[in-house]
């Protein structure tokens, strides 16, 4: 009982000592490198010497994309990786350290930041501990959310491509002193954005030289490229806008009597000017480029405004004094002839259409009432001295009756010249409202080609509207 207590306390203290060995060795080497070691000092083994800092970035997330500020906001780990001269040992000296970690201002390391930082302490990385090996490698990766400078060209907003570049380089040191090898970007980690899609994200070493200095300065450049995705603003802003553009082409189907032309044209003038709102606060104040969503509003708002004018003419020709001048020859031949013979427009009672060379006034027939047609050529004479009358009356008698019916023929003929203007009033009317009913047909046709038109001309004119419809609809 006794050997087996004492074999149990020799196995106990055994594997204390074995694991006590990993403290007092980090601690001597700890103490070993940073003995003469000056984090000022670069870490090579020659001053000539080149240090050459391998640079890579691994994208986790794109945050936001300020149209307005000009700006990129992405969640990145920058890595950098080096040797240092000084911070070498023998594994076999150590025993189990093969790696330790150092706070980042106990070490040398590359004052690499991202030239086109728009971040307020300009420098957003999180600052953690540099992991060393036994060879002298050194893995610096630092964390941060980097909000850089990016030129964002509206031109093809919504169906747009953004470039945005992130320049990495050293501060201080030239070409000469610290060289940079770019990695590949890593987005093994990346996650999805709701309004971006990351298409890809290529690297670029530079070698540039600078007023300041004439040895050459190395950058590592990566370009983040991005295409919207084009649902949203599909959604809340292209349908409505198209919809509300075929709206407009209603005013030339409303009848002119509703008195709800001008109204209707008005209302969807200013609905569109609410939406034409929404975009320009929505876009960045500048003038290099016009979205072409804004471009797209525009002329749909030309449209809609021409559509008013159409309508003021409609509206004039529908209610037409008929005193006053009469239709002139060309607007009769044009508009009663052969406009109405290519719209297919009868006119009132009218079976078929009227051929487009018909060559007359185009007026309605004044119809006749009883003997007014008589009335006017008939010479009225007494019945004693008409020689066919028969003497049927005594002359006393029908001299009496000769005031009486010139009173009557005159009413007769007044009341007959009431009618045969009103008729003609009517006509007039009726040729002007058939007038004002072909202009409103042709515009119908006209503007409904040239919405159809500018909808697809501007809208297709981008690059990618095809590829980003056809994505978002299948996602």
């Amino acid at each position: 009982m006794d050997s087996l207590k004492c074999l149990l306390f020799v196995a106990v203290a055994a594997f204390t000592v074995k694991v006590s060995f990993q403290g007092p060795n980090q601690h001597r080497l700890y103490h070993d490198l940073m003995k003469d070691y000056n984090p000022l000092e670069r870490p090579v083994s020659e001053d000539s010497q080149t240090l050459t800092v391998q640079l890579g970035l691994n994208l986790v997330q794109i945050i936001d994309v300020d149209e307005k500020k000009q700006t990129l906001t992405t969640n990145l780990w920058v890595q950098m990786l080096w040797d240092d001269h000084y911070l070498k040992w023998n594994e076999s000296d150590y025993p189990g350290v093969a790696d330790v970690r150092f706070p980042d201002h106990l070490i040398w390391k590359p004052d690499i930041l991202l030239y086109n930082s728009a971040d307020q302490r300009f420098d957003a990385t999180f600052k953690t501990n540099i992991l060393v090996k036994s060879s002298g490698s050194c893995t610096y990766v630092p964390p941060g959310i980097f909000k850089s400078t990016c030129h964002i060209d509206v031109r093809w907003f919504p169906f747009d491509t953004q470039r945005c570049e992130l320049k990495f380089g050293s501060w201080t040191y030239s070409g000469l002193s610290v060289d940079l090898k770019m990695l590949e970007a890593d987005l093994s980690t990346y996650t999805a954005n709701g309004e971006w899609d990351l298409v890809e994200m290529p690297g670029k070493k530079n070698d540039r030289s600078y007023a300041c200095c004439a040895e050459p300065y190395p950058d590592v450049t990566y370009t983040v490229v991005l295409r919207r995705r084009t649902l949203y603003y599909g959604h809340n802003l292209l349908i409505p806008c198209v919809l509300i553009s075929i709206l407009a082409l209603f005013v030339f189907l409303l009848p002119a009597d509703s008195g709800e032309k001008i109204s209707l044209g008005i209302t969807v003038l200013l609905s569109l000017v609410v939406f034409m709102l929404i975009v320009a606060d929505i876009m960045p104040a500048t003038s290099d480029s016009v979205p072409l969503i804004a471009q797209y509003f525009a002329a749909t708002m030309i449209i809609v405004g021409l559509s008013v004018i159409a309508t003021v003419f409609v509206l004039q020709f529908h209610h037409h004094d008929p005193n006053g001048s009469k239709m002139p020859t060309w607007i009769r031949v044009f508009l009663l002839n052969w406009c109405a013979w290519f719209l297919r427009m009868k006119r009132p009672g009218e079976e078929r259409v009227r051929p487009a060379c018909h060559s007359g006034e185009g007026n309605v027939s004044v119809p006749t009432y009883g003997a007014s047609v008589g009335l006017q050529n008939i010479h009225y004479s007494t019945a004693a001295t008409s020689p066919d009358s028969g003497a049927l009356l005594p002359k006393s008698q029908s001299s009496s009756l000769e005031p009486e019916l010139a009173t009557i023929l005159d009413e007769v003929r007044y009341i007959t010249k009431r009618f045969r203007d009103q008729d003609e009033n009517e006509s007039v009317c009726s040729e002007w409202k058939f007038a004002a009913a072909v202009i409103d047909r042709l515009c119908l046709v006209a503007f409904s080609l040239l919405t159809f038109l500018c909808t697809i001309g501007i809208l297709m004119s981008a690059p990618n509207f095809v590829e980003a419809i056809s994505k978002d609809l299948v996602s």
